[in-house]
Formats: structure tokens, C-alpha cells, sequence
């Protein structure tokens, strides 16, 4: 969830809360209000009707409220003693009416001339029962009114504050170190927002300084190790081809060739492996792995026959995948010569285009590999010197780089490599 979202959220939980709960009060003193007034108008009729009835003895035949909003009758002391004057509401029909009304009764006790009598008064409820709905209805749509505008305001509010926020988000998202890209703006007063872009510029400033030196490295060590690792590959070549050395220095000439051809290799895996990782490839494209994969195994063609590996390829569809077209062909190189290296004469390789996924299966000489291990630097299994030891981590890199997914399976004898491209 957005943190605006969130923001909104809780403010919004207790905006309801606050203006509901203020809402009952009001209501409930509005309608505690309206019940005293009409208590006190039905208090002071019943001191009315006393202070009469010791003046006109014939309010004492009113037991009856007929026309009138009262009705008294004799009672005995005892049951006088226990009244108490009280209030309630109820429904009773008044005059020229042909349904009950609601009405409020108070109902008392008095002495008169040594006789008591049970006395009660009502006020009808009909004026009151409509403006105590007004009323409710009135706080309803207040209630609803305020929370709608609030929430309108306050959302209003703090998209307004958080726009700095999320712009500069946007600017760190598309920021790239490889790219002369000026630092992300903010513009905005909001002290934890300029402490956030004091914080980025600074990090972002080192990991320029950073990637600068390591970009420069790699390119020193491109070109100060390339270059006198093939003055030597050509110095031994031109010494072998004079064959004026006895067998065994010549043997020992084209061991150290090898060697320098392997350290060549070395050095040129270990500075792709560092640009991948430093994110230095970029240029992407729709790639058809249908060629790459067909162009691949015209190149490891005489390879495969020397090590009499037959490689088929069966595409049940075309994949398309937009990467950097270098990447794409070295990982499906590496793939295919490494299934043709760990293979056996007479063995095989198949490779398999699918539902967005590369899968390449090859004969395998022993049992199943260490699938925790294989995706590890100069990890060999055992096998042959000759190689690097770096083209399953050159293949890893390119996966996690894009995104793709990649995995290994001992079926049936046969190892299998799986990249998941999840398009």
C-alpha cells in the first residue's frame, strides 16, 4: 500500500470515529434537551391544574382527558405514598383523532383537602416526534457531509504534500549510473523530504564515484592485461613455428600457450562477469532466440563433430525476449558448449524452445551435479582444467540482470538446464 493510501487510511478511521462519536453525543443531548422542555411544560401544567383545582372544585370530575390534556381520580393514601412523579412515552388517542398519537404523560400524586388523588397530564409528542426526526436526518447529513468533505480535503492536502515525494521517487526509479543523468530534484519545505534528498544525493554521489572506478578498472584491465597476454600468445606462436627447439622445449612452449590462452580466456570472462554485474549492457532489443540458437550451433559445429556430439534443436515455438543481443548470445554459447564439453562420444544435445522458456538437455558422463555448486565461480565438478569454470556463472549473472529464472535437472541421465525468460 502506498504510504498515501496508508496515510488516508488511518486518518480517515479516525475522522469517522471522532465525528461519529460526536455525531451520538450531539444527537443524544439534542434529544435529552427536548425531553427537558417538554418535562418542564408538563411540571409546571401540573402546578397549574393543583393551584386550580383548590379554586374550581369541578377540575376534580376531569377523569377523563377528552378535550382536555389532563384526567385525575381519588386514590388511597397508601397508594399515593407511592407514586413518584415520573415521565414516559405513549400512544393515546386524542380528539378529532382517529389513530393514536405519541404523547408524553407525567404522572403524580396530590392532597387535597384531606383526599388524595392520582393526576396525569400529557403533551402531545406529534410536533416534537417530527422535529426530533428533522433532527436526526439533519445530523445525518451533516455527518456525511463533513466526512466527504474531509476526506476530500485531506486527500486534496496530502497529495499535495507527498507530490514532491513521489516525483523524486520517480527520478531515483529511472536514474542510471551509466547514463550523465543530473542528481533527482525536489522541490519541497518539508524537513524529513530534504533530509530523504540530502541523503540520496549523497549515496548516489558515491555510487557514481564508485562505478567510475570500477568502470575504469575494468577498462585499464581490459586493455593492460589483453595486451601483453597477446604479445606472448604471438611470441610463443612465432617461436613454435621457427622449430628450431628441441621436442621437449617445444612441448614446454605450447603448454605455457595453452596456458596463456586459458588466462586470456580467464580475463575476458572475468571483465564481462564484472560489466554484467555492473550493469554496463543496455542495449536492448527483441530478440528471436530461433536464430541465436541456430547461428550457435553453426558456430559449434566442427567443435561438436570433433567431439562427436550430435546437437538438434527441437523449437515447438518461436521465443522472443528483449535483452542486450551480446548477453543473449553469450548465454545460449555457454550453454550449448558447455553441454558439448561434459558430454560423452556419441552423446547428445538437445536444445528446446517453449512457452517462453530455453532448455537444453546433454548426455551425461557421470551422475547428477551439485545443483547448489554449479552456479558458483571456477566451480569444475572434476572435470577437465581446460575450462574457466565461469560460463554457468557468466549465465547465472545474465538470468539475474534481466530477471529470468534458471535451474538444473538430473532426468533420465541426462543433465538439463532450464532459463524461465517469464514472458
Amino acid at each position: 500500500m502506498k504510504l498515501l493510501n496508508q496515510s488516508l487510511t488511518y486518518l480517515s478511521i479516525s475522522i469517522l470515529l471522532i465525528v461519529s462519536l460526536w455525531s451520538v453525543v450531539f444527537y443524544v443531548n439534542m434529544l435529552d434537551e427536548i425531553y427537558d422542555s417538554i418535562d418542564d411544560g408538563l411540571a409546571n401544567y401540573k402546578l397549574l391544574i393543583i393551584n386550580k383545582a383548590a379554586e374550581d372544585s369541578t377540575i376534580f370530575s376531569k377523569n377523563e382527558f377528552g378535550e382536555s390534556n389532563y384526567a385525575l381520580w381519588p386514590i388511597d393514601k397508601s397508594e399515593a405514598l407511592q407514586v413518584k412523579d415520573s415521565y414516559k412515552d405513549t400512544l393515546m388517542y386524542m380528539l378529532d383523532e382517529d389513530d393514536k398519537e405519541p404523547v408524553r404523560m407525567l404522572t403524580t400524586a396530590f392532597e387535597h383537602e384531606g383526599q388524595y388523588y392520582k393526576l396525569e397530564v400529557i403533551s402531545s409528542m406529534v410536533e416534537e416526534d417530527d422535529l426530533i426526526e428533522d433532527m436526526f436526518w439533519a445530523i445525518f447529513w451533516l455527518y456525511l457531509l463533513l466526512i466527504i468533505s474531509i476526506l476530500f480535503v485531506n486527500n486534496i492536502i496530502l497529495k499535495k504534500v507527498w507530490r514532491p515525494f513521489y516525483s523524486f521517487l520517480e527520478q531515483i526509479k529511472a536514474f542510471r549510473v551509466n547514463k550523465a543523468s543530473p542528481l533527482p530534484t525536489m522541490e519541497t519545505r518539508t524537513k524529513e523530504f530534504l533530509e530523504l534528498k540530502r541523503s540520496c544525493d549523497q549515496l548516489i554521489n558515491h555510487t557514481l564515484d564508485a562505478y567510475a572506478n570500477q568502470k575504469q578498472f575494468t577498462e585499464n584491465a581490459a586493455h593492460e592485461l589483453q595486451t601483453p597476454l597477446a604479445i606472448i600468445t604471438s611470441k610463443l606462436e612465432l617461436l613454435l613455428e621457427q622449430n628450431s627447439m628441441e621436442n621437449a622445449d617445444a612441448a614446454i612452449a605450447a603448454e605455457v600457450l595453452q596456458i596463456t590462452a586459458r588466462l586470456t580466456q580467464l580475463n575476458k570472462s572475468l571483465l564481462l562477469l564484472s560489466k554484467i554485474e555492473n550493469k554496463q549492457f543496455f542495449d536492448n532489443q527483441a530478440i528471436s532466440f530461433k536464430e541465436l540458437v541456430e547461428q550457435s550451433m553453426i558456430d559449434f559445429e566442427d567443435f561438436a563433430s570433433f567431439k562427436e556430439v550430435l546437437v538438434k534443436m527441437e523449437a515447438s515455438q518461436e521465443v522472443t525476449v528483449t535483452m542486450d543481443r551480446m548477453l543473449a548470445s553469450t548465454m545460449i554459447n555457454n550453454l550449448i558448449k558447455n553441454a558439448i564439453i561434459h558430454n560423452q562420444a556419441g552423446g547428445e544435445v538437445i536444445i528446446q524452445l517453449q512457452q517462453g522458456k530455453l532448455i537444453i538437455h546433454n548426455t551425461a558422463t557421470d551422475g547428477s551435479l551439485d545443483a547448489a555448486q554449479i552456479f558458483k565461480r571456477f566451480y569444475k565438478n572434476g572435470q577437465s582444467q581446460q575450462n574457466t569454470g565461469l560460463g554457468l556463472s557468466i549465465v547465472e549473472a545474465i538470468c539475474h540482470l534481466y530477471g529470468f529464472g534458471i535451474s538444473y535437472q538430473h532426468i533420465e541421465g541426462k543433465h538439463g538446464f532450464c532459463v524461465d525468460f517469464g514472458v
